[in-house]
This record gives C-alpha cells, sequence and structure tokens, in this order.
C-alpha cells in the first residue's frame, strides 16, 4: 500500500474537471517550487487557490508520476496576484479576465469577501448591473457551500465526492442542513453507513436519546434490510427490537419514535394477515398500488379474440408445428384474460408459446411490446422472437432526478404506453419498485402476460412479485412441465431438472454431451483448471470463442470468488501489453480490452448507438468491453452490447472485472459455455435456487469444476430467504 503524504501548493491549471461529480485533474506548484499532476474529487478547483491535499503519489501507464488525493483541505487565495488568477479563470459565473482586473484594483486583497458578503459594492464597477452582481454573488457562494461541505466531509473522513449530490439536494442550505440533522447522510440517496453518521452526530453534541436519532435507526433499519434482504416491510416487534440493539437505546424511546415516523406519514403501520407490518411509506404505497392494478385487471374481462382458436390452427400449420396441450392452452388463455403468467424450467417449450402467442397477438390486429428487467434478457428476447425487445426502463422512458436523487418514469398513469399488449419476460427479477412503476404505465385494456421461471433467484430489489403472483392462486397461470424429447437429449436440461427436484446431477462425463464435471478440490489447481478452459480448452475443442464463455460462482470471496477468477482470467485472456493503455483504480488494473460488469444503477452515464441517438444511464449488472482509454488516462470508452459508453476515471469504482460473475449477477443472461465454479462457500449460498440458476445460464456448454460435496449441499438444499411482502397476501385475502 502507498505511504500516505500531505503535499501543499498552488493550483497552477486545471487540465481537467467533471461537473457531475467534481473529478479533477490540475497542475500543483508546491512550496519547494515543484509542479505535480493531482487526481481526485476538488470540485470548482481553479488556478490561484492553495490547496493541502492528503493522499499517495501512484504512477500512471502512460504518464508517470501522479498524486492521488483522498483529503483535501482548501484555501482561497489571499494575495492580490493569487485573486487576479482565481477569477480570470471564469471559475465564478460573469467574471472574465478583464472584469477580474478591474475587481482586484478596486477592492484589493478584499475582492473575495466583498463578492460573498458586499455583493451590492459590485456596482461600483463600470458595466456591472444590479442582476450581473447578484449573478456573480450566487455563484461565488454556490462553491463556497461547496467548500464547506467538503471541509465538513474531510473533518470526519468521508469522501468529499459526497459533496457535489449533497449541494445538488439541499443547495446552499446543505451545510446548514447537516448540522441540524446529520443522519441524513444515512439515508437515500448517499446511503453512508448509519455507524458512521451516528458517530458524527454524537460528536456534534446529538444526545444518544436523542429523538433524531432513533427516528434514524428506525429508518435505516427499514432501508438496510429493503436494500440486503429484499423485504418490503419489517414487523412492527422485530422492527423495534433490531432499532433498539442498533441504538443501544431503550425500548420505550424507539417505541415512541416510530409512532412519531407513523404520524408524520414516513412509515406505514399496518395490519397484514397475522402482523403488525411496518413499511417505509414509499414501500407500502408501492405494494398497494401494485395489488389495486392488479385486482382491477382481474376484474376487467377484456374482449375475447374471436377466431382465436382457428388463428392458432392456422399458425401451427405455417410453423410445422403442433402445440402441446399445456402450450395451446397458454395462447387460448392469452386470447380470453387480461393477465396471464407463463412459467415453465428449460426445455420445456416456453420460448414456442411466447412465439406463438406474440404471432396470435399481431394476427388478431394489436400491437405489441416485448421488455425484459435487463438489457441482456431483452437482446436474447428479441432474438428469439425475430422483432424488437426492450428493458422495461427504456421502454418506461426512465430518466434520473438529480435535485430529488429519484428515478423518474416519463410514461405512467397521464401519458401511458400506447399498445394494446406487453409480454414481459424474465420476470421473477422484476421487483415491486419497477413493477409499480410499469403497471402505471399500463392504459385500462392493455393485455398483459408475463413470463419466468419462479425456480430462479428472485429479484436483487426488494419483493418477492412473480412468486407472490403465481401463489396467490387469483392470476391465471399455465406451468409447462413436460420437457420435451429434443430438450431431453441435453445433459444440461436433465441436470438443471434433476437439481430443481432435489437430486445431484449426474457426473458421469460422456463425449456426446453437453455437461462435463471436473474434480479438482485443491483450490490453486481450480483456478488454473478454469483458467485454461477459458483460454484454451473450449475454445480450441469445443468451437466457443472466449466472448461466449462465462465463468459464474456463488461467492465473490475466498480463493475460488470473483476477485480471485478475475485476476488470474485477465492476466490469461487479456495480458498487459505496449498497445494496450491502462488504468489502475486500488488493486484492479483497467485495461483495454477487459471484459467489466456495471455494478450500481448510475443513471447519469452517456452513451451512444451507432444511429446515432444517445441517452443515459448504465445499470447494475450490465456487461460491457473496454474499447479505449484516452492516452490521460482520465476517459474510457466501454462497449455496453449496442450502447457506446463514456466513463471519467473517478467512475471506475462503480466497475470490476466480469470474466467471472456471481451467479446473482448472471440473472436474465444466457451464454454459449459456461463454467461454473463448485467450492465451499457460505451456507447461505449454497442453495439449491443459486446452482439451479447458474445451470439455466449455460445455452450449449456447462462445464462444473470443483467439488462434488458441494454440489450435492446445493442440491439437497431448498432454503429460501423469507422476504417479507404482503402482496400474495393483498391479491388473495383482499379480493
Amino acid at each position: 500500500m502507498n505511504e500516505q503524504t500531505t503535499v501543499i501548493g498552488t493550483v497552477a491549471s486545471v487540465i481537467f474537471q467533471n461537473e457531475e461529480n467534481g473529478y479533477t485533474v490540475l497542475r500543483l506548484v508546491t512550496d519547494d517550487g515543484e509542479l505535480i499532476t493531482v487526481v481526485g474529487c476538488i470540485p470548482c478547483a481553479a488556478p490561484g487557490e492553495e490547496l493541502a491535499v492528503t493522499g499517495s503519489y501512484v504512477t500512471h501507464p502512460q504518464h508517470g508520476e501522479q498524486f492521488s488525493a483522498e483529503e483535501v483541505e482548501r484555501r482561497l487565495p489571499a494575495t492580490e496576484s493569487g485573486i487576479l488568477d482565481y477569477l480570470s479563470s471564469g471559475v465564478v459565473r460573469g467574471v472574465g479576465p478583464s472584469t477580474a482586473q478591474k475587481l482586484v484594483d478596486r477592492f484589493g486583497p478584499d475582492t473575495l469577501d466583498v463578492i460573498e458578503n458586499a455583493p451590492e459594492e459590485l456596482r461600483k464597477i463600470k458595466g456591472v448591473t444590479d442582476k450581473r452582481a447578484r449573478e456573480i454573488a450566487e455563484s461565488f457562494r454556490e462553491q463556497m457551500g461547496l467548500r464547506r461541505l467538503m471541509e465538513f466531509l474531510t473533518r470526519f473522513e468521508l469522501p468529499v465526492a459526497l459533496a457535489v449530490p449533497l449541494y445538488r439536494r439541499f443547495g446552499t442550505g446543505a451545510m446548514e442542513m447537516l448540522r441540524r440533522d446529520p443522519y441524513q447522510l444515512a439515508a437515500e440517496p448517499f446511503h453512508v453507513d448509519f455507524a458512521v453518521a451516528d458517530e458524527i452526530a454524537l460528536a456534534l453534541g446529538f444526545s444518544g436519546n436523542a429523538s433524531c436519532r432513533t427516528e434514524a435507526g428506525i429508518l435505516f433499519e427499514l432501508s438496510h434490510n429493503e436494500q440486503s434482504g429484499g423485504h418490503v416491510f419489517l414487523p412492527r416487534d422485530k422492527l423495534l427490537a433490531a432499532t433498539a440493539q442498533l441504538l443501544d437505546a431503550p425500548a420505550d424511546a424507539v417505541e415512541k419514535s416510530l409512532d412519531d415516523l407513523i404520524a408524520a406519514g414516513r412509515v406505514t403501520q399496518e395490519p397484514v394477515a397475522n402482523v403488525t407490518a411496518c413499511y417505509l411509506s414509499r414501500c407500502a404505497e408501492a405494494e398497494q398500488y401494485v395489488a389495486l392494478r392488479l385486482r382491477a385487471m382481474l376484474s376487467d374481462k377484456p374482449d375475447v379474440l374471436r377466431g382465436a382458436s382457428r388463428a392458432i390452427d392456422e399458425i401451427e400449420r405455417e410453423q410445422g408445428i403442433e402445440y402441446a396441450p399445456l402450450q395451446r392452452r397458454a395462447v387460448e388463455l392469452a386470447a380470453e384474460q387480461a393477465l396471464l403468467i407463463l412459467t415453465g424450467g428449460p426445455g420445456t417449450g416456453k420460448t414456442t408459446s411466447v412465439r406463438a402467442i406474440l404471432t396470435l397477438f399481431e394476427r388478431m390486429g394489436l400491437d405489441v411490446l416485448l421488455a425484459a428487467p435487463t438489457g441482456r434478457a431483452a437482446k436474447r428476447m428479441g432474438e428469439v422472437c425475430g422483432r424488437d425487445a426492450q428493458t422495461i426502463h427504456r421502454m418506461l422512458g426512465m430518466s434520473w432526478d438529480e435535485r430529488t436523487g429519484e428515478v423518474k418514469f416519463q410514461k405512467n398513469e397521464k401519458d401511458p404506453l400506447q399498445t394494446d399488449a406487453v409480454i414481459v419476460d424474465e420476470t421473477s427479477m422484476v421487483d415491486l419498485a419497477l413493477m409499480r412503476a410499469f403497471l402505471a404505465a399500463l392504459r385500462p385494456g392493455c393485455r398483459l402476460v408475463l413470463v419466468g421461471d419462479p425456480d430462479q433467484l428472485p429479484s436483487v430489489g426488494a419483493g418477492n412479485v412473480f412468486s407472490d403472483l403465481i401463489r396467490s392462486g387469483r392470476v391465471q397461470t399455465v406451468a409447462l412441465t413436460e420437457v420435451f424429447r429434443q430438450a431431453q437429449q441435453s445433459a444440461i436440461i436433465r441436470c438443471a431438472h434433476a437439481v430443481n427436484e432435489g437430486r445431484v446431477p449426474e457426473l458421469q462425463n460422456t463425449a456426446e454431451s453437453d455437461f462435463f464435471f471436473m474434480p479438482r478440490r485443491d483450490p490453486v489447481r481450480l483456478v488454473d483448471t478454469v483458467v485454461e478452459l477459458c483460454k484454451t480448452r473450449l475454445p480450441g475443442k469445443m468451437g466457443i470463442p472466449v466472448p461466449d464463455i462465462q465463468v459464474l460462482t456463488p461467492t465473490r470471496k475466498g480463493a475460488c470468488g470473483t476477485a480471485a477468477l478475475n485476476r488470474a482470467l485477465q492476466e490469461a485472456l487479456n495480458p498487459a501489453a505496449p498497445d494496450k493503455r491502462e488504468r489502475a483504480l486500488g488493486d484492479i488494473v483497467f485495461r483495454e480490452g477487459d471484459r467489466v460488469m456495471q455494478t450500481r444503477n448510475d443513471y447519469d452515464v452517456l452513451w451512444e448507438r451507432e444511429d446515432g441517438t444517445a441517452g443515459t444511464g448504465v445499470f447494475n449488472g450490465d456487461v460491457g468491453q473496454i474499447l479505449q482509454i484516452d492516452p490521460g488516462g482520465e476517459i474510457l470508452t466501454i462497449a455496453f452490447d449496442d450502447r457506446i459508453a463514456t466513463y471519467t476515471a473517478d467512475m471506475l469504482a462503480e466497475l470490476e472485472m466480469a470474466y467471472a460473475m456471481t451467479v446473482h449477477k448472471s440473472q436474465g443472461s444466457e451464454y454459449r459455455g459456461v463454467v461454473f465454479v463448485s467450492a465451499p462457500c457460505a451456507p447461505g449460498l449454497e442453495v439449491r435456487g443459486v446452482l439451479y440458476t447458474a445451470l439455466t445460464r449455460a445455452r450449449e456448454l456447462m462445464v462444473v469444476v470443483g467439488d462434488d460435496a458441494t454440489l450435492r449441499r446445493m442440491a439437497e438444499n431448498d432454503k429460501r430467504q423469507r422476504r417479507y411482502s404482503a402482496l400474495r397476501w393483498r391479491l388473495a385475502e383482499q379480493a
């Protein structure tokens, strides 16, 4: 680890600055007269100001030594020449070199104080009107607000990059807000660890029994369990106990704060079955809305598509196939019902049924949209259906509200989708919030077909929507169970169904098989085997190119987790070379040609398609390839399917290598070849759903490398994490 040091100097020039997040590259003249390059989050940096930066020296592959700043203490220039350089840089809106000279000539070393505290004095300068004076003062005060925020964050060892979103959310009152309620840092969309926000509050003199502390603890418990456990609500008794333990606070104080939050409308409490459920109010509204809209669809009787049976016969003749009874039943119900669920495992003819429903709808004159939760799932759906499919986010016209830090959708009740029917694939991945937005965009009478496999892992976000709809018994559901003869020839499909029934897959390898098991218990030998398979054996002997091979593992940690596997695979598949530019971030080196994955939703990433259309937003789980790193190492161009996105170096923390990924991250995707690592890991990951989901990601070839005992434990363990959700109850009991 590089040794930390502090460097003091004056900004000579600013080379690059990202206004969205404050990431900056600048030249600093140190007190010793040395010129160094500093990189880090330094919003509104400008020539002439003094900096004390704490961090470490790093070596850039192309540009040599740079100073990576982790903490920044800023001092405004005090000399007339420094103030002139500062204002002449254009850092203050409305002030250029000429006006800067006039200001310094008039006010001397007091210029900056006059701008901030006595802007009416600026009118004494020729050419400065009342309006312009106000604009200059406002621009300067914005910077002072950001500076004070940065100083506050640095004092408590928080990332200075938080200053920009805090200021964007709360404006000039951000500093006052933090002093009044530092627990805002632990809330959305900042997500500072609650313990850190608590430490700040106590350092500022807040009492351990302060109501804002207990209220923040309650909201944190609800939010944390929503994000990490997928819970839509928590039972009141569990919420109170967890919060009291978190805060080491008296139970009666926590209970009073919970009642205050309920009275204020920030928490919603209502009886659910035999439980007193406590929700974040937005979660309660989402669940209530989804249930209301679904019940309305179930009570709605759409016009039956006349002649559907005859049309199905014609489709069969034209396509030269005969639908199995359950497949035909699914198509017939789609013609009759406003809402239909179609489920089935691999090889049961789900895709054929979807194509039949789509063909029938179009033949009957309906406008149909195809959608899926992720870009990869939408791409695959479009390929098998022979027409365009899109992500639900794109279909709804998603955007990001910088002021509130919330997602917005263009399509809603006021501006619904202009379509007669929507077919959604991989519905098990749809969480409650997305389902709420999606249903809001469907106009009355629009038909909806939800397709998925309920035995796969649930959505990453809160809720258990697909499973709840099925188990409610209220929605017409066709479950395809027959594995067709052609599919039965695939060992992958046979193994997946065996695992789903709790049986260990057949591990006897045969030359004709598409499923192979390679026993490796030693972690070093296991990783070496995975690398060999991806680099030479599968491309050479099986004809599957490296880009079409995906390594999956249940865990991120350990000798056989994604971190270790990605290091080994990168070295083998994309080694360093003189013609490949690189950009380091901590222990990770990003290199041109690398396969990378976005690890969180970022609604600000700019992208463009070949046809010239442009937009913003890259989402958790999106996989791309680094096409180019600019000579300065500050701009990366990454291809995500049909989109070319632009990343600045400060955004690399959102990326990780994707030669290997967790099974959870692979949901909604399909690969020609999958190498699955079967090695001991956390008990919560050694479950049937993880193994089944991994097996169903492989289209042509599945190679399992590792320990057969781990496979056995996973196949036999059908334990599913319980998620607190009342959607099933709202549909079944409140009907």
